[in-house]
This record gives C-alpha cells, sequence and structure tokens, in this order.
C-alpha cells in the first residue's frame, strides 16, 4: 500500500531533477550551485545531489562542467577565441580550474585541443563533430592520450 506514494514521489522527484538538468543546460554560463538549484525545485541541497546522481550516474556540479566543457570545445574549434575568453565565456571563473577539468575530460589541455580540433575536424560535418568530440565523463579519459574526443 505505500508503494503507490513512493511511486508518486519518485515521479514527482524525477521531473524536478529535469527540471534542474534543463536549466543547467539552459543556464551553464551563469554562476549556479547545488543550493540555488535545489531552491529553484523545493529540495534540499542533499536530496538534490543524491538524487541526481543516483539518476543521472554524476553530480549536479559534475553534469555542468561536463556542459561546460561541451560548450568550451565549440568555442575552441571556432578559433576565435583565446582559452581564457572561452573560459569565462563558458561560466568559469577560475582558468587553472577551468583547464584542469577540460584535461580531465578531453584527454588534452585546452591550449592543445584549439590548435588541433580545427585540423582535426576539417571536412566534417557539425552534427557528426558534435557527436565525435563529445568529452568523456567522470575522468574517463587517458592522461596520455593525444585525441580530441
Amino acid at each position: 500500500m505505500t508503494s503507490r506514494p513512493a511511486a508518486a514521489q519518485h515521479l514527482s522527484d524525477l521531473t524536478r531533477l529535469r527540471r534542474v538538468r534543463d536549466r543547467i543546460d539552459r543556464e551553464y554560463a551563469q554562476p549556479l550551485d547545488v543550493e540555488a538549484l535545489a531552491r529553484g525545485v523545493a529540495m534540499s541541497a542533499g536530496h538534490l545531489s543524491r538524487a541526481f546522481k543516483l539518476a543521472y550516474g554524476e553530480s549536479p556540479y559534475a553534469y555542468l562542467m561536463t556542459r561546460r566543457i561541451e560548450r568550451a570545445m565549440a568555442m575552441l574549434r571556432r578559433g576565435d577565441l583565446s582559452v581564457t575568453d572561452v573560459c569565462f565565456a563558458v561560466g568559469c571563473s577560475s582558468l587553472g580550474t577551468f583547464s584542469t577539468r577540460f584535461t580531465e575530460l578531453v584527454g588534452v589541455p585546452p591550449s592543445v585541443y584549439r590548435r588541433e580540433a580545427a585540423r582535426a575536424t576539417a571536412g566534417m560535418p557539425s552534427c557528426v563533430t558534435r557527436q565525435v568530440t563529445r568529452p568523456i565523463r567522470n575522468r574517463e579519459a587517458a592522461a596520455t592520450a593525444a585525441h580530441l574526443a
């Protein structure tokens, strides 16, 4: 008899988690923290973090940084902005943190990626480029790998 209310609560939590994920996708360049995200969906920060990780496999902060790195990769491929400009454009306030996280996810530092990306994706349709250059989550990139994806 308790399964119906539990199922309803689970669906409600999933709806709120989708709203949080959509907000992160939409406002990735804005200063976002777990407390503000949680307030926006009437959840505690701890519950949001646990539920988000359970639903999506990573914390809200890791998801936000992955989105920022994806956007940074696209900007760096264009080649018209410096790494510092890209760092601040995607909402990071520390170039060191940005470079470290970028290297963890992509496998090469942003400066190397910027230099090599245009050559590596030349002639590829943008839809293919986006898929091929998608960052790897959860620190799966090999530290010595010299590839772009």
